[in-house]
């Protein structure tokens, strides 16, 4: 009986352990299933988060029109991305050696090296040891910060999983080696093969991919400017783990360690090659493009301009080495392609360091070189350039109120004058006249087909000038005028690529013919007199020769000079910023600048003539009646016309010196004897 008894109390307690350890499990069993499904959970809700924008910075870039680098922006950090593809496999097998040897198994963790970390990091009771991954890495380095706290590894995590999700591995290869940081400002192995070899990733060697993968581990402790040694050895050892690894023979792993690295001393800082047109290719790209502005700025694209390098330094040369004579005197010059309005040249003022404004962008009175558009509507309206009108003080009536310009320093011809010898001169009395007779609606319907955009008011004084404009829409209404009527918007960008090489933004050229040929090509005939002895720009003829036409234009406050090539456009101002007067030899600095900038541009070129196209007529006129010059007649002048406003009648033949004398003419002999 008492053995019966204890049998029963055994299976009693055996059962009892029974249901106890089958609770427990499956209380375990249900906390794993619940914890799986919460892991799941947590997982599907951060693959359904996007994640936070990278706190990243790459190096955009600005090329001339040679395609060499003009510019940089990279707010200090130096990046330059490229795609998987062009990063040798020696450089991937050696980094993975280095930082990550399971990068293709784990999940963005490596358990190994946590539990590692771990156990120091307990027992030192604070976080001493780290054991990241790539992944890892590539969260601190887009969305981190480097402190090493508890809630900072904590936003790690979290961000390693959401990477992890969110793209496969050979992406975050890619994302890896365009972000991690190499030293010296060095951002991603591309900036880093320029920084210490001057090459591109893709054409490092072995021995110069093992001796970089070893860099981002510490990379101040491993600097090759610093501490080349001690980089050296680092490279050595992840060499022999790469031999030992089969990843590179023996023999390889061999002349790696034995080749002479020819480690370049640290980029310069890069300077600015032309600061003005930086800043204005950043305002294109943004208010007329529609980029935002971080991007153009720091997110690794690749503008590709229309500035010509050697053109820049001749212009900032040519502008600083004059106005720079005078205390506070400021200047701007932009310089065009006159066949296709691509911007060649721009300087928006003496020193960008003393002050950034663009003054190519600045609003001022253009004097006489906006009478040009007076003459241009003339001839477009049948107005013969042998049209003459008396160059005398002259009071005009206009909505009942009296206007009486004046020319300079009150010298007038007193004669009647040609559109030729008023253009030459400047002769305010003859463009009012013109103004009134093509209508003041007209002259400004003009203006806005050759590119003028700024306010003008119906004014008798509209014809000289008074409505303030910019050089940038001046030079844009010459350089219409420059390509027969052709009128071509201004531009600087041909082509913005982002830094895996993708087109985001390719120029399509506009072109409309807003005049005609022959009517722009008898005012560019007409403006060439402006550079002739007794012209206003006279003294431009000292140092350019080449065929050219423009105007020059003055008022109190402004000196400009807007003339052409047949090729290139230029204009150049200068003034105060502080409505300053200028005087009269201030004023002509403009000229200066122009001659001097339009020589070196043209230096050893070719001479080129402009092209007289279909529907111009030439011929030889008598200056003082203005009609056809006698086929004997010595003091003839080719003139050019618009076909059919040139005159058809002969001027009266002179005398033959051999003729008979009349009966009256010896009578009067006979009386004078």
């Amino acid at each position: 009986m008492g053995i019966q008894v204890e049998s029963l109390l055994e299976k009693t307690k055996a059962y009892k352990w029974y249901k106890q350890s089958a609770y427990w499990i499956k209380c375990v069993f249900i906390g794993f299933a619940i914890l799986c499904v919460a892991l799941f959970l947590f997982l599907l809700y951060l693959r359904s988060q996007p994640l936070p924008p990278p706190d990243i910075s790459a190096t955009t870039f600005l090329y001339d029109d040679q395609g060499n680098v003009l510019d940089q922006m990279d707010a200090g950090e130096h990046r330059e991305k490229i795609s998987l593809q062009q990063i040798p496999k020696y450089l991937i097998d050696a980094t993975l050696t280095a930082e990550d040897r399971d990068f293709f198994e784990h999940h963005g963790f490596s358990f190994r090296g946590i539990t590692r970390a771990l156990l120091v990091n307990l027992k030192q009771f604070r976080v001493v040891q780290g054991a990241s991954t790539i992944t890892q890495q590539l969260a601190r380095n887009l969305y981190l910060s480097h402190d090493r706290t508890w809630s900072r590894k904590a936003k790690e995590a979290m961000l390693t999983t959401q990477l992890e999700l969110h793209f496969d591995k050979k992406e975050l290869l890619e994302m890896y080696f365009n972000e991690i940081y190499y030293g010296n400002g060095a951002y991603g192995i591309q900036r880093a093969a320029q920084e210490y070899f001057r090459k591109d990733a893709k054409d490092l060697n072995l021995s110069e991919c093992t001796f970089l993968a070893g860099i981002p581990r510490g990379p101040s402790v491993y600097s090759p400017y610093q501490h080349f040694q001690r980089a050296k050895e680092r490279q050595r050892s992840i060499i022999e783990q790469m031999s030992g690894m089969k990843l590179i023979t023996k023999q390889q792993a061999k002349e790696a360690e034995q080749y002479t690295l020819a480690l370049q001393p640290p980029l310069p800082s890069q300077k600015s090659k032309a600061s003005y047109f930086r800043d204005y290719v950043i305002q294109t790209a943004v208010n007329q493009l529609g980029f935002d502005e971080e991007l153009v700025r720091h997110g690794g694209l690749r503008i590709y301009t229309t500035l010509n390098t050697q053109m820049q330094k001749q212009a900032e040369e040519s502008l600083v080495s004059q106005v720079g004579r005078v205390p506070n005197l400021q200047g701007a010059l932009l310089s065009v392609d006159a066949h296709t309005g691509a911007i060649k040249a721009m300087v928006g003022g003496k020193d960008y360091q003393e002050s950034q404004f663009n003054r190519v962008f600045a609003r001022r009175q253009p004097g006489s070189s906006f009478k040009p558009i007076v003459y241009l509507t003339a001839l477009e309206k049948g107005i013969p350039p042998t049209q003459k009108i008396v160059s005398a003080p002259t009071a005009f009536t206009y909505n009942g109120e009296t206007y009486t310009p004046g020319n300079f320093q009150d010298i007038y011809a007193q004669r009647p004058i040609t559109m030729r010898e008023a253009i030459a001169k400047s002769d305010n009395i003859y463009a009012v006249t013109t103004q009134f007779q093509v209508g003041i609606d007209q002259e400004i319907e003009t203006a806005r087909k050759l590119g003028i955009h700024s306010s003008l008011n119906a004014t008798p004084s509209l014809a000289l000038g008074s409505y303030e404009v910019t050089p940038y829409e001046m030079t844009e209404a010459y350089t219409t005028i420059a390509s027969s009527g052709d009128h071509k918007p201004l531009t600087g960008i041909t082509k913005i690529v982002d830094s895996f090489g993708h087109v985001l933004y390719q120029n399509q050229p506009e072109s409309k013919q807003v005049f005609s040929p022959s009517s722009t090509y008898v005012l560019t005939s007409l403006m060439r007199s402006v550079f002739d002895t007794g012209g206003t720009g006279q003294r431009v003829q000292q140092m350019f020769a080449h065929p050219a036409a423009g105007k020059t234009g003055t008022t109190d406050w402004d000196g400009w000079l807007v003339g052409y090539t047949p090729d290139l456009v230029t204009t150049v101002w200068v003034g105060f910023d502080q409505n300053q007067k200028l005087n009269h030899n201030q004023a002509k600095i403009s000229q200066h600048v122009w001659g001097r900038f339009m020589g070196q541009a043209t230096l050893g070129k070719p001479s080129k003539i402009f092209a007289v196209p279909s529907g111009v007529k030439a011929v030889y006129i008598d200056d003082e009646t203005g009609k056809l010059a006698h086929p004997d007649q010595k003091n003839a002048r080719l003139e050019y016309f618009v076909a059919g406003t040139e005159p058809t009648e002969y001027t009266e033949a002179p005398e033959s010196a051999n003729s008979e004398p009349s009966l009256w003419d010896r009578i009067k002999k006979w009386w004078s004897d």
